[in-house]
């Protein structure tokens, strides 16, 4: 992995950025009058989810960026809860349907990674002594 010095360069980002245009695609093909209603959400969810990364980068208080990455797992949930509704609406595959839930599920748990090592690098912060 290399240097970090904007969200742009998190894996978890890169990986809901390529998801949410996916997604995008995706909800196009949903019947016309569903385009507004459950494809909207599901962009809307989708998107924020990356959003909400780029939004507490580099926050200069912690728990800010810690309430927006708890936000973005929210926004994960929300989406695989439009996409379920979607399959279950017959407007994608079983197939496509798991690929989805398979790479947001692996997105959470990155988002759940992030979470944890900010959590880890807030408590170490404290245990250094100001000069």
């Amino acid at each position: 992995m290399g240097t970090i010095t904007t969200f742009r360069d998190l894996d978890v980002y890169k990986k809901l950025c390529e998801l949410h245009l996916d997604v995008c695609k995706l909800t196009m093909s949903f019947p016309k009058f569903e385009l507004y209603e459950l494809g909207s959400q599901i962009r809307r969810s989708s998107n924020s989810i990356p959003a909400n990364v780029a939004e507490g980068w580099n926050n200069r208080h912690i728990n800010i960026y810690l309430e927006c990455i708890n936000r973005a797992i929210g926004e994960l949930q929300e989406t695989e809860h439009h996409l379920y509704i979607a399959y279950r609406k017959e407007y994608l595959s079983e197939e496509k349907y798991e690929n989805y839930s398979e790479r947001y599920s692996e997105c959470g748990k990155m988002l759940n990674g992030l979470y944890s090592s900010i959590q880890r690098s807030k408590k170490t912060r404290h245990l250094i002594p100001e000069t």
